[in-house]
């Protein structure tokens, strides 16, 4: 009963920190949101019996990942409406570029088959607990079962890792490039002068 109770405390707790990490309009606020929701997915985890991962979790994505990204987004002072400039011209783009992902994935769903001689279910025969660690169990698990999901996750990473940048990039008028098409255009001819220095008396 009290499990249970724990449970569903941890869990309507993850959701509604969830919601407002994606609703919070200030960046400081989503990221202790995300905080929050990286701990309570650690009590789900303990619950479940998997302490590696409640570990992992507390350890990486709330000690590493999320204090990272609170930091930076308070070193950036990242201005919300400045955010939204632009947003109407480049929608069209972004709305054809999600398209063409969710085609690929559709496209994808409806290739998908299992080899001859798979289970019915799409399962890996399970391995003997005993002779397994729980680092490899996990990792049996991830690869085999919930490889979907795994790629799903890497897919949201990535574009996450890609509106950071985004979000970092900015445009600085008079400062001097890296030209490498240039650099490696140069030869001897434009790069070394050969200039004859006279003595004291004007004698070579």
């Amino acid at each position: 009963m009290i499990q249970g109770l724990f449970f569903y405390i941890f869990a309507a707790v993850l959701l509604g920190s969830a919601v407002m990490v994606i609703a919070s309009r200030n960046p400081v606020h989503a990221v202790l949101f995300l905080i929050l929701a990286f701990c309570n997915a650690a009590g789900l985890f303990l619950l479940c019996g998997a302490e590696f991962l409640a570990l992992v979790t507390v350890i990486v994505y709330v000690g590493a990942v999320a204090v990272l990204f609170l930091f930076v987004v308070m070193m950036l002072d990242i201005d919300p409406a400045h955010l939204r400039v632009g947003l109407k011209r480049h929608l069209p783009l972004g709305g054809a570029v999600g398209a063409v992902l969710i085609a690929e994935l559709i496209l994808m769903a409806r290739e998908w088959r299992f080899a001859e001689g798979a289970p019915l279910d799409g399962r890996a025969p399970a391995p003997d607990p005993s002779a397994l660690t729980n680092t490899e169990a996990l990792g049996r698990l991830i690869y085999t079962d919930y490889v979907l999901a795994f790629q799903t996750a890497g897919l949201i990473l990535l574009v996450a890792m890609v509106g950071a940048i985004l979000l970092t990039l900015r445009t600085r008028p008079g400062v001097r490039r890296q030209d490498i098409s240039a650099q490696l255009a140069r030869n001897k001819a434009n790069s070394v002068d050969m200039v004859r220095l006279s003595g004291p008396e004007g004698q070579p």
